[in-house]
Protein backbone atom coordinates (compact mmCIF):
# COMPACT_ATOMS: atom_id res chain seq x y z
CA UNK A 1 0.00 0.00 0.00
CA UNK A 2 3.33 2.13 0.86
CA UNK A 3 4.29 1.94 -2.95
CA UNK A 4 0.93 3.04 -4.45
CA UNK A 5 0.70 6.48 -1.68
CA UNK A 6 4.29 6.94 -3.04
CA UNK A 7 3.05 6.96 -6.94
CA UNK A 8 0.10 9.02 -5.81
CA UNK A 9 2.44 11.34 -4.32
CA UNK A 10 4.60 11.40 -7.02
CA UNK A 11 1.66 11.49 -9.99
CA UNK A 12 0.17 14.84 -7.70
CA UNK A 13 3.82 16.69 -7.38
CA UNK A 14 4.72 16.13 -11.34
CA UNK A 15 1.16 17.81 -11.82
CA UNK A 16 1.95 20.87 -9.53
CA UNK A 17 4.91 21.15 -11.10
CA UNK A 18 3.48 21.33 -14.67
CA UNK A 19 0.84 23.35 -14.00
CA UNK A 20 2.91 25.99 -12.35
CA UNK A 21 6.41 25.78 -14.38
CA UNK A 22 4.74 25.47 -17.68
CA UNK A 23 2.41 26.09 -20.17
CA UNK A 24 -0.55 24.13 -18.90
CA UNK A 25 -2.94 26.52 -16.61
CA UNK A 26 -5.21 25.06 -14.87
CA UNK A 27 -6.60 27.93 -12.71
CA UNK A 28 -6.53 30.63 -15.43
CA UNK A 29 -9.75 29.24 -16.62
CA UNK A 30 -11.11 32.85 -16.54
CA UNK A 31 -10.02 36.16 -17.70
CA UNK A 32 -10.48 37.97 -20.89
CA UNK A 33 -8.37 38.08 -24.17
CA UNK A 34 -7.19 40.98 -26.14
CA UNK A 35 -4.39 40.83 -28.89
CA UNK A 36 -1.90 43.13 -29.77
CA UNK A 37 0.29 43.20 -33.64
CA UNK A 38 4.03 43.18 -33.53
CA UNK A 39 6.33 43.67 -36.21
CA UNK A 40 8.49 41.41 -34.48
CA UNK A 41 7.43 38.58 -31.99
CA UNK A 42 10.61 36.31 -32.02
CA UNK A 43 11.17 34.47 -28.68
CA UNK A 44 7.49 34.99 -27.58
CA UNK A 45 5.56 31.66 -27.46
CA UNK A 46 2.71 30.49 -26.40
CA UNK A 47 2.42 30.40 -22.22
CA UNK A 48 5.41 33.41 -22.07
CA UNK A 49 4.15 35.67 -18.84
CA UNK A 50 2.12 38.83 -19.43
CA UNK A 51 3.47 40.93 -16.61
CA UNK A 52 2.69 44.90 -14.97
CA UNK A 53 4.92 46.36 -13.32
CA UNK A 54 6.72 43.14 -12.01
CA UNK A 55 3.44 41.38 -11.36
CA UNK A 56 2.25 38.34 -13.47
CA UNK A 57 -1.10 39.52 -14.67
CA UNK A 58 -1.52 36.70 -17.82
CA UNK A 59 -0.38 34.85 -20.50
CA UNK A 60 0.17 34.94 -24.22
CA UNK A 61 -2.36 32.04 -25.64
CA UNK A 62 -1.17 32.34 -29.21
CA UNK A 63 0.90 33.94 -32.25
CA UNK A 64 -0.08 34.03 -35.57
CA UNK A 65 0.66 35.88 -38.65
CA UNK A 66 -1.85 38.36 -39.92
CA UNK A 67 0.09 39.90 -43.38
CA UNK A 68 3.11 40.65 -42.12
CA UNK A 69 2.94 41.71 -38.53
CA UNK A 70 2.40 39.03 -36.00
CA UNK A 71 -0.83 39.12 -33.54
CA UNK A 72 0.00 37.82 -29.99
CA UNK A 73 -2.76 36.92 -28.02
CA UNK A 74 -3.08 37.79 -24.82
CA UNK A 75 -5.45 36.26 -21.76
CA UNK A 76 -5.38 38.41 -19.12
CA UNK A 77 -7.07 38.51 -15.24
CA UNK A 78 -10.57 39.67 -14.39
CA UNK A 79 -9.13 42.50 -12.20
CA UNK A 80 -6.52 43.85 -14.63
CA UNK A 81 -8.13 46.99 -16.90
CA UNK A 82 -5.87 48.42 -19.27
CA UNK A 83 -6.08 51.87 -20.63
CA UNK A 84 -6.47 52.00 -24.71
CA UNK A 85 -3.02 54.14 -24.25
CA UNK A 86 -0.79 51.22 -22.46
CA UNK A 87 2.14 50.01 -24.45
CA UNK A 88 3.24 45.99 -24.87
CA UNK A 89 6.58 45.19 -25.43
CA UNK A 90 8.75 41.92 -25.05
CA UNK A 91 11.49 41.75 -23.34
CA UNK A 92 14.35 39.16 -22.16
CA UNK A 93 14.12 37.67 -18.33
CA UNK A 94 17.47 38.05 -17.32
CA UNK A 95 20.54 38.45 -19.87
CA UNK A 96 20.02 34.94 -21.73
CA UNK A 97 16.15 34.50 -20.19
CA UNK A 98 13.30 33.97 -22.02
CA UNK A 99 10.83 36.15 -23.50
CA UNK A 100 7.71 37.60 -22.29
CA UNK A 101 5.72 40.69 -22.69
CA UNK A 102 5.64 43.71 -20.20
CA UNK A 103 2.59 45.97 -20.31
CA UNK A 104 3.33 49.40 -18.89
CA UNK A 105 0.11 51.28 -18.43
CA UNK A 106 -1.40 54.42 -19.94
CA UNK A 107 -3.14 57.46 -18.57
CA UNK A 108 -6.20 57.55 -20.42
CA UNK A 109 -9.54 57.06 -19.47
CA UNK A 110 -10.87 54.98 -21.85
CA UNK A 111 -10.13 51.34 -21.31
CA UNK A 112 -9.49 48.20 -23.87
CA UNK A 113 -12.40 45.95 -23.62
CA UNK A 114 -12.40 42.51 -23.79
CA UNK A 115 -11.41 41.49 -27.17
CA UNK A 116 -10.23 44.77 -27.78
CA UNK A 117 -6.43 45.26 -29.13
CA UNK A 118 -3.35 47.08 -27.46
CA UNK A 119 -2.17 49.48 -29.95
CA UNK A 120 1.30 50.67 -29.01
CA UNK A 121 3.74 47.82 -29.33
CA UNK A 122 7.22 47.78 -28.95
CA UNK A 123 9.21 44.76 -30.68
CA UNK A 124 12.19 43.16 -29.25
CA UNK A 125 15.21 44.60 -29.33
CA UNK A 126 17.84 42.37 -31.60
CA UNK A 127 21.01 41.93 -29.73
CA UNK A 128 22.46 39.08 -32.19
CA UNK A 129 22.00 41.88 -34.90
CA UNK A 130 23.27 44.38 -33.35
CA UNK A 131 26.33 42.71 -32.06
CA UNK A 132 26.99 41.67 -35.49
CA UNK A 133 26.48 44.94 -36.89
CA UNK A 134 29.49 45.58 -34.85
CA UNK A 135 31.73 43.45 -35.42
CA UNK A 136 31.20 44.12 -38.91
CA UNK A 137 31.45 47.61 -38.70
CA UNK A 138 35.18 47.30 -36.52
CA UNK A 139 36.13 44.62 -39.28
CA UNK A 140 35.51 46.88 -42.04
CA UNK A 141 37.10 49.88 -40.28
CA UNK A 142 40.23 48.32 -40.16
CA UNK A 143 40.43 47.11 -43.49
CA UNK A 144 40.00 50.16 -45.02
CA UNK A 145 43.71 51.72 -46.86
CA UNK A 146 45.43 54.32 -45.05
CA UNK A 147 44.10 52.92 -42.08
CA UNK A 148 46.93 54.31 -39.37
CA UNK A 149 46.46 52.06 -36.48
CA UNK A 150 49.32 50.79 -34.58
CA UNK A 151 50.32 46.99 -35.67
CA UNK A 152 49.32 44.35 -32.91
CA UNK A 153 51.51 42.94 -30.88
CA UNK A 154 51.50 39.82 -32.80
CA UNK A 155 52.49 41.39 -35.69
CA UNK A 156 55.13 42.99 -33.90
CA UNK A 157 56.83 39.69 -33.07
CA UNK A 158 56.24 37.95 -36.23
CA UNK A 159 57.85 40.60 -38.46
CA UNK A 160 61.19 42.30 -36.44
CA UNK A 161 62.41 45.72 -37.34
CA UNK A 162 65.09 45.60 -39.82
CA UNK A 163 67.79 47.98 -39.32
CA UNK A 164 68.31 51.05 -40.99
Amino acid sequence: MSVVGFLLVGALSQLYLFTQLGEVSLHQAGGYTISADFSNASGLEPGSVVEIAGVQVGQVTGIQLIGTRARVMLNLRDDVHLQDDAIASIQTKGLLGGRYLLITPGGSEKLIPPGGKLRETESPLDLPGLIAAYIARREKKAATPGNSQPPSVKQEILQPAIPE
